[in-house]
């Protein structure tokens, strides 16, 4: 157990370091990969199943909420940003944005299944479930560790950077969108199931709304209002979502799969 939990910490702290370092030389475009290392590494060190990992499919009505979650969240603020005059389409390229938005969100699922899901509701889930964690605080961990990951992105002159008074909100929307990866991680036992919702989000989140001080297609420039990672109705819409997940969960419209016998074995 405590092998386990050092470990854990251990690998974490790691990850932290490298991809620091490598926001801080450049290398922010790359500074995901070497999760996927980390994640083999330690999983050859440990001799997890892929069961353990959270590699299976999930049910259809898991995936069907994976892909509603970005999607009606990214609706929503669209349609605010929309009613307060903040979108500008003038120089939209529609085309170039369903293309990207296709490519990321297929493509995308691979990469953050190798990196930052993989590592962190793929290895750290498994690690702190084998050191006797329970499921509750195992996604409180997991989450906490998946926000300070992105700490170094928005801090240092990576550009994805963002200023001073908008990294708050990036992080609580950090946690938030954490916690409800790991609540889909969680009701489904696949880290594919998340790896989807992730995926999605991020291929319409940057493509739409921008990064950093990048303007999306949709041409906002309010994003600390109206971003869903980076503004206020950000942290609305996805705390909304969040305690609706929680909700609709516990009264057992979406039963967790995984057990301790088959997490464990």
């Amino acid at each position: 157990m405590k092998q386990n939990i050092t470990l854990a910490v251990a690998g974490v702290a790691a990850a932290i370091a490298i991809t620091t370092a490598m926001d801080a030389t450049g290398l922010t475009v790359f500074s995901a990969l070497p999760l996927f290392g980390l994640i083999v590494l330690f999983w050859v060190l440990q001799r997890f199943s892929k069961s353990e990992m959270g590699l299976k499919l999930g049910k259809p009505k898991h995936f069907l909420i994976a892909v509603a979650y970005p999607v009606i969240v990214m609706s929503l603020m669209t349609v605010l940003a929309f009613l307060g005059g903040a979108i500008d389409l003038s120089d939209a390229n529609w085309n170039n944005t369903i293309l990207n938005i296709t490519v990321g969100s297929t493509i995308g699922v691979l990469m953050v299944l190798i990196t930052e899901e993989g590592f962190f509701r793929g290895w750290l889930w498994a690690t702190l479930r084998r050191a006797g964690v329970a499921e509750n605080q195992v996604l409180v961990w997991t989450t906490v560790a998946f926000m300070f990951w992105h700490i170094s992105v928005v801090t240092l002159d990576t550009g994805f950077d963002l200023p001073l008074a908008q990294i708050p909100v990036y992080l609580i929307n950090c946690l938030l969108l954490g916690a409800i990866w790991a609540k889909m991680r969680l009701m489904s036992g696949s880290v594919i199931v998340a790896s989807v919702s992730h995926a999605v989000w991020n291929a319409l989140a940057y493509s739409l709304f921008g990064f950093g001080t990048k303007v999306g297609e949709l041409g906002i420039q309010q994003t600390n209002i109206f971003g869903p990672e980076v503004g206020w109705f950000g942290v609305l819409f996805n705390l909304c979502f969040a305690v609706g997940l929680w909700q609709f969960h516990s009264k057992g419209n979406l039963k967790s799969i995984e057990s301790p016998i088959e997490t464990l074995s």
